[in-house]
């Protein structure tokens, strides 16, 4: 956030809502915003940006909604650090929970000042007192009770207690002197990104400092573009944009990254190639072993999502040996299908959907894809499905033999199995001294002369194969270990 302006004017404080997944954090921004913005224009498109204002006593105060499960982690940290100030919820028949201590880490973490919504006062088995020793056991300490963080009492379900906590919000901007520079090259954060089939990529930001409008170019470390339409929280058509407001924009070329910074103006020198010279070059990717990973592709409805189930898939490799191939937004279509097809990959789907022409492709070549609306569901079906699919050693064949010259990219080679079963029509990766260089398929597989259609470990074999390799005895032919249902 921008701490010194040179030409100051005040600003609405831009609030994150923190806490734990069950506390009430959703219900609690819920309440605020029906009660606050005017019913027709309450639902919808507010959720798209992850953000909107409300005018409490005339003023304006902005909300950022930070999701609870710690799949989300990456969000609420960058929702601690775009944020002036913040709510840090904690149910009282509940205490401080695990991710209760995440989310007042990353508040500390970005040094701005927070107040904390002990919530479900309306509960039976609400116990204030205990909830406020758990907050003093976790460095909490409240005022009254010998320490000088604020703190209100609310029902978030009945709504008692919202109107001061507002209050206090306030009041806390006003010690505070939040402010902009109108003068400035507009500057702010990405908060949300989607592919719509009609509009393209629909961004959600919201503004820090100077002023957004029409035409503008606007630049993120991965992402840039031209401003062609300009809405405020609610949809409606607005320029310019001015900071602490969320704003949807179309215009980008491809979809920025969730939390990456912007700048935007009717020119950007400077700014933008400092921007672009903090963008990481991606790491050699060569591949000179043995790989024995589950490889996966992503897909998922918006940025956030995307990420959310990136972070999934790197806690879970804690676990399994997983590999991200490739990830993107959007639906699942007969690309993505044919890409993990020639790849031997896994296609995982969080809130996307796979086309009619992905789902017959995907059971025509038992390509499998595991779909959810839900992240619990979906770490589940991943789990089972590594623990099921992934060996330690892949299964295997040593070629002993080379007969005769090879025709075009057919090769006849005799070998044994040293880890099996291997199927006919099954494709292979060619290794040599641990080094992977080159693939084929098997054409037509025999045992004692005799067309067979699988070989057992152990067992010697011949072998029509095709591929374009130059093929030598001792190299080795490494298959696959997953199986092959498709889960649509």
């Amino acid at each position: 956030m921008p701490t010194q302006n040179k030409n100051p004017e005040p600003r609405p404080p831009i609030v994150a809502v923190m806490g734990h997944v069950d506390h009430g954090k959703t219900t609690l921004l819920d309440y605020i915003r029906k009660t606050n913005v005017a019913a027709r224009e309450a639902g919808g498109i507010t959720q798209s940006i992850g953000a909107y204002e409300i005018i409490h006593n005339g003023r304006k105060i902005t909300f950022i909604d930070t999701p609870g499960h710690e799949a989300f982690s990456k969000m609420r940290g960058y929702g601690a650090k775009i944020a002036d100030l913040a709510i840090l919820v904690v149910a009282a028949d509940d205490g401080v929970k695990p991710q209760t201590k995440d989310a007042l880490k990353y508040i500390l973490e970005a040094k701005i000042p927070f107040v904390v919504a002990i919530n479900k006062a309306d509960k039976t088995n609400a116990n204030i007192e205990k909830t406020k020793q758990d907050l003093m056991q976790a460095g909490v300490f409240l005022e009254g009770s010998g320490g000088s963080v604020s703190w209100n009492i609310i029902s978030a379900k009945l709504g008692t207690g919202i109107h001061e906590l507002l209050d206090h919000l306030l009041l806390v901007s006003d010690v505070e002197g939040f402010s902009y520079d109108p003068k400035a090259e507009a500057d702010g954060f990405i908060l949300t990104c989607k592919l719509d089939p009609r509009r393209g990529i629909i961004v959600g930001v919201i503004l820090c400092n100077g002023r957004l409008e029409l035409n503008d170019l606007i630049q993120t470390k991965s992402a840039s573009g031209k401003i062609k339409m300009l809405e405020n929280f609610l949809g409606e058509n607005t320029s310019p944009i001015l900071p602490s407001s969320p704003a949807i924009i179309i215009g980008f070329e491809n979809a920025p990254k969730i939390g990456e910074e912007f700048v935007a103006g009717k020119k950007l020198a400077t700014r933008a190639k400092t921007i672009l010279n903090k963008i990481s070059k991606p790491a050699n990717q060569t591949k000179d072993e043995k790989d024995e990973t589950l490889k996966l592709i992503l897909k998922a409805n918006e940025v956030g999502s995307l990420e959310a189930l990136e972070d999934l898939i790197h806690r879970i490799s804690k676990e399994a040996p997983l590999k991200i191939i490739q990830s993107s937004i959007g639906n699942i279509h007969e690309s993505d299908v044919k890409t993990a097809e020639s790849t031997r990959a896994l296609i995982i789907g969080f809130r996307a959907k796979a086309d009619k022409a992905a789902i017959n492709i995907a059971r025509s070549q038992k390509t499998t894809i595991i779909l959810s609306q839900i992240i619990y569901e979906l770490e589940k079906s991943i789990k089972e499905y590594a623990a099921k699919t992934i060996s330690k050693e892949m299964r295997t064949i040593e070629i002993l033999a080379i007969f005769g010259a090879p025709k075009g990219k057919q090769k006849i080679i005799g070998g044994k199995v040293i880890l099996g079963p291997i199927k006919n029509q099954e494709s292979f990766e060619i290794w040599q001294d641990k080094k992977l260089f080159g693939t084929g398929r098997i054409i037509n597989l025999q045992s004692q002369r005799q067309d067979i259609t699988e070989a057992q470990t152990g067992q010697e074999v011949g072998l029509l194969i095709e591929s374009e390799e130059s093929i030598k005895t001792g190299n080795k032919l490494l298959f696959n270990n997953q199986l092959v249902n498709a889960t649509l």
